[in-house]
């Protein structure tokens, strides 16, 4: 591999552990304090040569337990991300300033992201409130929502937090980013989450079925969209079109594809492509036509119309 091509690994190694520190609602070490009697949990961080203590939550062995193990996967998070550091200075790597517009759209997108992974729960079937997905993304967990539906919220957050990450916007939108985007949005459901399927799928409501995915096929066909002259949000249509009829992983490919579309709309400050809540079973109607071959230029029009927020 060359240098160019370590680089990017290591931009993209270092997005994706990033990610995973935003996940962790606090900084430090885990200690218990004894107050009146009530057992508390809080972190210890050291600032400014004085520890500074805190408050997590009420003492339990669960608790305990869950916190601490998050605790040692922020330190080792940190050390690897050290370590990625040391490695992009060795190749003389330097940062280059993304421009006024796609940092708007950065913004754009933190700004929204809540709104953007509640509408995309609700076009996956998860039955969660906007007040539910809210609470499931600041604290990790909600009483009344099933464990998968929980998981399927966070890995949401996962790789939005990835794709909003600078070097991964200044990276080429193509198949390995995607792979990556599935592999994340199918953590904890699936080992291969983030390879083409290897097994068919039927698709509900329709007669179409989609042929086994060809890797170098897929690989192929995502470059010749990047290469076509059109505007980005034609462009983007296309590949969320083209990847959800292919259904090029064994789940997720809704989740995955939008986030990756989106990743090319940020990287070209065009704002942001999302199904709103409100549309979802008309999409979900066109959809179906889509894949029977018929309604191609509703479904682009829709998209266009429905599905892109402009800032």
């Amino acid at each position: 591999m060359n240098d160019y091509g370590k680089i990017q690994e290591l931009l993209t190694q270092k997005a994706e552990k990033t990610a995973r520190v935003k996940l962790i609602p606090f900084d430090g070490s885990i200690e218990v304090k004894e107050i009146n009697g009530e057992k508390y949990i809080y972190a210890r961080k050291r600032v400014g040569g004085k520890n500074k203590s805190t408050y997590l939550d009420v003492y339990s062995d669960t608790q305990y337990d869950y916190l601490s193990r998050q605790a040692q996967e922020l330190r080792t998070l940190k050390r690897e991300l050290r370590q990625i550091d040391r490695a992009l200075s060795e190749l003389e790597y330097s940062e280059e300033e993304l421009s006024p517009r796609v940092m708007l759209n950065i913004d754009f997108a933190r700004a929204n992201v809540k709104s953007l992974i509640y509408d995309q729960a609700v076009l996956e079937g998860i039955s969660t409130t906007f007040p539910q997905t809210d609470a499931i993304l600041e604290n990790g967990i909600v009483n009344g929502v099933k464990a998968q539906d929980v998981q399927k919220i966070l890995n949401l957050k996962h790789a939005w937090e990835f794709i909003l990450d600078k070097d991964v916007v200044k990276s080429k939108t193509d198949y390995y980013l995607l792979a990556r985007i599935a592999g994340m949005v199918n953590e904890g459901f699936y080992f291969n989450g983030g390879s083409a399927r290897s097994v068919p799928v039927t698709i509900g409501g329709t007669t179409y079925v989609p042929p086994l995915p060809v890797e170098a096929d897929v690989k192929e066909a995502i470059a010749a969209i990047m290469d076509m002259e059109m505007d980005s949000i034609d462009k983007a249509i296309e590949l969320c079109l083209y990847c959800m009829k292919t259904q090029i992983f064994i789940d997720g490919n809704k989740r995955a594809l939008i986030i990756f579309a989106n990743h090319y709309m940020i990287q070209k400050g065009e704002g942001l492509l999302v199904v709103p809540e409100s549309k979802v079973e008309e999409f979900k109607g066109l959809l179906v036509s889509y894949y029977e071959g018929i309604r191609e230029d509703e479904i682009k029009q829709f998209f266009k119309e429905q599905c892109w927020r402009q800032f």
